[in-house]
Order: structure tokens, then sequence, then C-alpha cells
């Protein structure tokens, strides 16, 4: 494919995670058609056939991921970056070491820096009994600058409420809706991130949306504020799409100069892309597993470090713990205060 002035690269999206560009270290679109729940808020149906502990393979449509009994991914430790977790179907129990717990759903944002160490457990509780439970969300990792590696823990809720969406109508009365998640648009403004994150940073010019395109809607996203700022589209819903005039395929991320502004033309079918961008942190990454640091050394004493400390311990005595079924919305942090939508 020719690529054009404002178009850097076009791949297509395989197996996920999907690929990133720094200061973004990993993206995932959980996608799960979930039966009803059984009394546990587990799968009604059989587990058989799963490589429970590791059932990444979306048999009948979903998986257990690392979860036995609800799916999910029990507890699990992190160092040297942020989470950051976008609902749009489900939901999802967050419990972690600093003693914080929440439940939250469509339209949430979770936003966790997991700075100088933190254990939590993210379980997707199937709440309905008398129907199928769909679940859908994105989970993006983004790099911590080495100054705040080792910052304190913490979360902070985005409710859906508060999250601004602009709507954009073209000429002929058809829609784009963005939901901005961070960065700013037409007025717009994310919520503020945690204090220690790069999107905190007044330069970082960090955004991120998801637009959704009505069908044969035009806009045009646009530019960047910084002059080395990058961006990534994740064209992940839809079946086609012109960018600057150069057509696209579905499930596809271009990269795209971001100092331009960008004209989008949807096809036929409603589309959904998910856009992420920032001025790179541009610092060495050594990254193992949960852990990301700068050297392989501090590596060496994030695993270390949570060999003798546990980042806190595990105060939850299950390895998966979950709300009460008719449990709402909440998030209790870590000094007690309560937060409800």
């Amino acid at each position: 494919m020719a690529l054009g002035s404002t178009i850097l690269s076009v791949t297509a999206l395989a197996a996920p995670p999907w690929p990133t560009i720094d200061p973004f270290l990993f993206c995932v679109h959980h996608v799960d058609a979930y039966p009803r729940g059984n009394a546990q808020m587990g799968p009604d149906a059989t587990l058989s056939g799963r490589n429970l502990g590791q059932d990444f393979a979306g048999k009948d449509g979903w998986s257990m991921y690392h979860g036995k009994t609800i799916p999910g991914f029990p507890a699990h430790p992190h160092r040297g970056f942020e989470t950051v977790t976008i609902v749009r179907q489900g939901h999802i129990d967050h419990s972690d070491s600093l003693g914080a717990t929440a439940r939250f759903g469509p339209g949430d944002v979770q936003w966790l820096t997991a700075g100088k160490g933190i254990v939590h457990c993210e379980m997707f509780p199937l709440r309905d009994a008398d129907a199928p439970n769909p679940t859908e969300l994105f989970q993006i990792w983004l790099n911590l600058p080495a100054k705040n590696k080792m910052a304190e823990p913490h979360f902070t809720m985005f409710w859906g409420e508060n999250v601004q969406t602009v709507r954009h109508m073209d000429e002929q009365g058809r829609a784009t809706e963005v939901m901005v998640v961070a960065g700013a648009l037409e007025g717009a403004k994310g919520l503020p991130p945690p204090p220690d994150s790069w999107a905190s940073e007044v330069d970082s010019d960090l955004a991120i949306f998801t637009i959704r395109m009505a069908p044969g809607a035009h806009w045009t996203l646009p530019p960047a504020t910084q002059a080395d700022t990058r961006r990534q589209l994740y064209f992940f819903k839809g079946a086609a799409i012109a960018i600057d005039g150069q057509n696209i395929a579905a499930q596809s991320v271009v990269e795209v100069r971001a100092q331009h502004g960008l004209e989008l033309i949807n096809g036929d079918e409603e589309t959904e892309i998910l856009m992420l961008q920032a001025r790179p942190i541009a610092e060495p990454v050594a990254q193992y597993g949960p852990f990301v640091m700068n050297t392989q050394t501090e590596i060496h004493q994030a695993f270390a470090d949570y060999r003798r400390t546990e980042f806190g311990g595990w105060p939850w005595g299950a390895s998966d713990p979950v709300h009460a079924r008719e449990k709402g919305r909440f998030a209790r942090h870590a000094d007690g205060h309560v937060e409800e939508p």
C-alpha cells in the first residue's frame, strides 16, 4: 500500500495485544459473549475442554482468562506503569493490596497507577442469571517516566456519567461521537488523570478517544498540539473507512502524522475507532511480565521486592473476590472513603 504524507503506516490488527507506540506499552480489546451466570456468577456452561487458569482460546465466543470459577484476572502484581480500563459492556470487580475495591461498568473508566508496586485483581462477574452477559472492554498500559516509577500506587475512577462526549453532525446530518477519556476535543476535556501520570504532564499531549461514526459520516480529527506527538488509530469495528483520501481496510491500526488535521469518511456501516496519542517519554524500557522499569537491574529489584513484601500483601482471602450479585457500581478507596456514580 502506498502511504501518503499523513499516513505513516497501516498494519493489520492481529491477535491481541495490539501494537503500540511510546508511551503506550500494551493495548487489548476483550470481547466475550458470556452465557447467563450460575450461582457463583461464573458461566452457566460446562468448562470442560478449557485450559483453566490460561484460557485465552475464545471457545464458544468467550474465555475464562486466568479465572477458574469466574472469568477474569485473579490477584497479580504490577510495578512501573499505569493501566487504563475502559468498560463498554459488563462489569469489572476490582480489589487490590491497598485495601481498595470497586465495581464499575459500561461507560466507566478505571485509571490505576501501579507505581512502586500493587497487587490487584480484575474479575468479570456474570451477574445476570436469566440472560447472556456480554462483556467488552479495552485495557491500555501507559508507561510512567523514570521519575515517577516508584510513586505511591492508587486508582482513580472516571464514572461514565462524568466522561464527556463530543457529538458532531456533518452537513448531511450524520453523526460522529467521540468519548474523551483523556485529552481535550472541541471544548470537552478528559477528567483529571492521576497526578504522577505522564498524562498529567503539561506538554504530554496525551489523548485517549473512542470514536463512533454513523454510516457515511464525515469528520475531521484536529491536529495535536506538540511537534513530536505520535498518534495511532485502531479501526476495530466497521467495514471500510477513508483516512485523508486513502481507503483503509477493517481491522487495521494506522499511525498518522499527529500534526495534521485528519479527514475521516466512513463507509456504509457504523465504524468505531480507538485513538491513542501522546508525546513519547523517550526513555529506555525494560519489561518482564507485569513489571516495566528502565533497566534490567530495576526489573531484578522489582522481583526481589515483590518476593519480600508482596507489595503490601493480599487482604481479601480469595485471589478472585467479587461483590454480591445485587451490588451496584461503587469504589471504596484505600483510605476508606466510598464514592458512587
